[in-house]
């Protein structure tokens, strides 16, 4: 896998056409959740994205600096392309976002809302429910946080 890491505003449009197109094929589509993915979030972003060989993009995270979404910094949009999965994209991807806050922003928790049913995979990574569960465009959610 490589690994680049760009503002929004270093973003080439292939590159954000690409991570917008796999947002809504796994978000929208295969989750069939309809939602406002563009957010406005994008703009004050880290935006970590994963291709293979192909040059395809097929793991994607946006990363936020402390008080930008939380108090703490974040870790969202964690995607990885159908044709990636099983293959442990999922915990390199999380692993390598750690990392980029790490060298960003230096050792500093990290929070992230999670898809319920990830709970196991994201304690795995350091994570700890810090949340009840909640709906979150109708799909069950938790807050976590890495100290």
């Amino acid at each position: 896998m490589n690994w680049i890491v760009k503002k929004f505003d270093e973003l080439t449009t292939n590159e954000l056409y690409a991570a917008l197109h796999l947002r809504c094929e796994v978000f929208v589509v295969e989750q069939q959740c309809a939602y406002q993915d563009m957010d406005y979030s994008d703009q004050q972003a880290l935006h970590l994205m994963g291709k293979d060989d192909n040059n395809q993009l097929v793991a994607y995270t946006r990363i936020f600096g402390p008080g930008i979404k939380y108090k703490e910094s974040s870790i969202g949009r964690v995607i990885t392309s159908p044709k990636a999965r099983g293959k442990g994209a999922g915990r390199e991807l999380m692993e390598k976002s750690i990392a980029v806050i790490e060298e960003h922003f230096g050792k500093v928790p990290i929070k992230i809302s999670a898809q319920q049913y990830l709970q196991r995979f994201y304690t795995s990574l350091g994570f700890e429910q810090t949340s009840d569960t909640y709906l979150e465009d109708n799909i069950p959610h938790i807050e976590m946080l890495k100290q």
